[in-house]
């Protein structure tokens, strides 16, 4: 799908020139991801958000973490499509693949709770990301139980963050109707449209 075929963004993204004052928040995103994302770009109007946010993101990606950073990235997926957002979808598998998770793992996510690519903890943080990415949230007792009985409360916050950080990212690009930048749009189509995604009803 070609970028400018796609309706526009509700509020369109800031020129990394526009705001210099961000421009080490902007350089932590172009080595982690390779680019700046649409998002930030927007967010750049408040530059305290920025910096509030970036600190934030900081904190839940810390590859010293108590919980895989894979697999961080993947209940990141999980719960992005379990909120229907397409922008985040694309960018978290992406992530996924570029920490190392096998395109076979990620293709196999969604049959998660019977793949035996999945151990039964991974199951569980992947069964809170889906009732976590609901709205109203769809997390049960039960599966609290079932979630600490493989991870630590030290853990289970780490898990929760991801799913909470992505509730506001959820929130943020399908309010702002944020544009897909070229590389996760790519990425989008060769490898998940086959799940139903698609970017331009992502946008509107």
């Amino acid at each position: 799908m070609d970028q400018r075929t796609l309706p526009a963004p509700r509020l369109a993204p800031l020129s990394p020139e526009e705001t210099p004052e961000l421009q080490e928040q902007f350089e932590i995103s172009r080595k982690r991801l390779g680019f700046i994302p649409n998002s930030i770009l927007i967010m750049a109007r408040n530059p305290k958000m920025v910096r509030a946010f970036s600190q934030m993101s900081a904190v839940i990606w810390d590859p010293a973490g108590k919980v895989d950073l894979k697999l961080r990235r993947l209940i990141s997926h999980v719960a992005s499509r379990s909120a229907g957002c397409k922008y985040c979808m694309a960018h978290t598998a992406e992530g996924a693949i570029k920490l190392g998770v096998e395109q076979q793992k990620l293709d196999a996510v969604w049959e998660y709770q019977t793949s035996p690519l999945f151990n039964a903890g991974e199951r569980a943080a992947l069964d809170m990301a889906i009732a976590g990415g609901f709205v109203p949230n769809a997390v049960t007792d039960e599966m609290f139980t079932e979630l600490r009985k493989h991870w630590s409360d030290d853990q289970v916050v780490e898990i929760v963050g991801v799913i909470a950080m992505f509730g506001f990212l959820n929130r943020w690009n399908d309010t702002f109707a944020t544009p897909l930048e070229d590389e996760p749009l790519e990425f989008g189509e060769k490898h998940l449209t086959a799940q139903g995604w698609d970017a331009g009803k992502h946008l509107r």
